[in-house]
């Protein structure tokens, strides 16, 4: 034992589906001494002769059991179970120093282990994070110095102690790197349980100085269980070294006894969860219903979730952009649909050779379109969303950055368009003057005039052009939807059909129908294994492992 040690202190972590209550850890201290490693040699020694006796054997390993030896302690201890230590023994028996329901309920504890036999532990104690005073406990780890993680993980869980100037910080307009690494960090909520060993004297238990850490757990609602250090698993124990002039050596041991499942238990709550998860299936399903929404014959629908994320290349600061949906002859929308919008106010930031503003703002849109007749053939048009950028002063001054427009993209899926914007320009001094003092600039009266209005009946807009200037560009990225119900024309699907035919060369009518039959009959049938198929394997990714326990 004094030969090889177990180094590898890190932590463990572990998946169960099962109850973490179910826990069972056995824990094993031993402090090791001349004369223990000299009768261990001798035993060694002895096993290794052949023509030598049980006597012998019995003699040197009579030293004392777990039970008995001061110097060995063995204990199975399960989830959240509290054994008090020596020195919790003398602090909860005092009532003036009960401050919590926790400390009392210690207190009636420990009354009832006075009364009965007395505590099953003399060295090896537990604490979880309820307890009051256990962040503040001087105990030694097994490892020197956290990980990066860990210190990561204390300054997110720590961060809210500082009340006296939490109103300033709710905002860092320019974060550091460091500041990025230590808060960016995701905090899962964790359980922890300590297993702890007072390593003093025999005689003189209770000092907190001799604490020291033997296994930390931590768990979390997920089923992640996390063990430091991890089981021996028949490893080599691990050392542990005390502070001061002795600096005596303990051997721990860990292992997990917990309870394995039987068979019957495992394939029982196997099945139980694959009815859970049907149920959940037909609820979901009761809830979306089996049938899409049916629409009237001759209607397109049309659904668009945008977002204006940003916009660059204009010349003043804190832009925000009005925005207004314009719909072409035939389309409609529903009364609560709202055809207009405004953005928040955004401050650029220098990247490169442009000023960004970064919107990121979130629109949504829906439309119908309906044909008049059936016969009707009519040239789609698709509505245009037509925007104008304006910056905003210190004064509440606005001024016109730039007008544009969006068509409305006529295919499905995800689009990112980028639209230019320009802006009309009145020549001479005077108005740039009042264009950066007072915010005064020219604007259109009608918007739709930034492209060819749908309501123009002509061939020329105006006979008196103005003067325009290029400014910046607005990014959107839009993810479109379209749902359509067309006419079915009788005598169209029949010269489809007979087109089907004549492609079929050398079959008659009669034969190419049933080579059609056969071929739906044939997808038919591998859409149907497909379905079959599919549960079979969702199932499979389900089930539990019967071979291994759940910890």
């Amino acid at each position: 034992m004094a030969d090889g040690w177990n180094i590898n202190t890190g932590e463990a972590v572990y998946r169960t589906r099962d109850s973490i209550k179910n826990l069972r850890i056995k824990v094993r201290i031993e402090r090791l001494t001349s004369a223990a490693v000299i009768s261990q040699h001798l035993q060694q020694k002895v096993l290794t002769q052949q023509n030598r006796g049980d006597i012998e054997l019995e003699t040197l390993s009579s030293q004392g059991h777990a039970g008995v030896n001061p110097e060995i302690e063995e204990l199975v201890v399960g989830w959240l179970e509290k054994l008090f230590s020596q020195y919790e023994m003398e602090l909860f028996q005092n009532e003036e120093v009960l401050q919590s329901p926790l400390d009392r309920q210690y207190h009636a504890e420990i009354k009832a282990l006075n009364l009965a036999k007395g505590r099953r532990n003399r060295r090896i104690f537990t604490c979880s994070d309820y307890d009051r005073y256990t962040n503040s406990l001087p105990l030694k780890q097994l490892v020197v110095g956290p990980t990066l993680l860990a210190e990561r993980m204390a300054n997110v869980r720590h961060r809210r102690q500082d009340r006296h100037n939490m109103w300033s910080k709710l905002i860092t307009w320019e974060p550091t790197e460091e500041f990025v690494r230590s808060c960016h960090v995701v905090n899962n909520a964790m359980q922890t349980m300590y297993i702890n060993a007072d390593l003093g004297p025999p005689g003189r238990l209770g000092d907190k100085n001799n604490e020291y850490v033997l296994v930390t757990i931590k768990t979390d609602e997920n089923g992640t269980v996390i063990v430091k250090p991890d089981f021996n698993k028949d490893k080599e124990p691990y050392r542990i070294v005390t502070e001061g002039d002795k600096r005596e050596v303990w051997c721990l041991t860990v292992e997990n006894v917990s309870k394995s499942m039987k068979t019957e238990e495992k394939d029982k709550e196997s099945n139980m969860y694959k009815d859970l998860y049907v149920r959940h299936k037909d609820y979901l399903n009761s809830l979306i219903g089996q049938d899409f929404e049916v629409l009237p014959v001759g209607t397109l629908r049309y659904l668009m979730n945008g977002e204006i994320t940003t916009a660059k290349g204009f010349e003043y600061d804190n832009l925000y952009i009005h925005f207004f949906v314009e719909l072409p002859n035939n389309w409609s929308s529903l009364r609560s649909q709202s055809l207009s919008g405004v953005t928040q106010a955004c401050r650029t930031k220098t990247l490169g050779k442009d000023n960004v503003a970064f919107f990121s703002y979130p629109f949504n849109f829906e439309a119908f379109f309906m044909s008049e007749k059936e016969n009707e053939e009519c040239i789609l048009q698709w509505p245009v969303l037509y925007f104008k950028v304006l910056s905003l002063d210190s004064w509440q001054c606005y001024r016109t950055e730039g007008y544009g427009y969006l068509l409305f993209p006529a295919t499905a899926g995800k689009h990112t368009v980028t639209c230019n914007t320009w802006r009309p320009l009145q020549s001479g001094t005077v108005s740039a003057l009042r264009r950066f003092f007072i915010g005064g600039s020219p604007e259109l009266e009608d918007h739709s005039y930034v492209r060819v209005p749908g309501t123009l009946k002509g061939e020329r807009l105006s006979r008196f052009g103005f003067w325009t200037e290029t400014t910046g560009s607005v990014a959107f990225t839009l993810h479109c939807i379209q749902q359509s119900r067309a006419f079915v024309d009788a005598t169209l699907m029949k010269k489809r059909r007979q087109q089907v035919f004549d492609q079929l060369g050398g079959f008659s009518q009669q034969g190419a129908v049933c080579n059609i039959l056969e071929a739906f009959q044939r997808a038919r049938r591998k859409m149907q294994e497909a379905r079959e198929n599919l549960p079979r394997d969702l199932i499979n990714t389900i089930k539990l492992d019967k071979n291994t326990s759940y910890f």
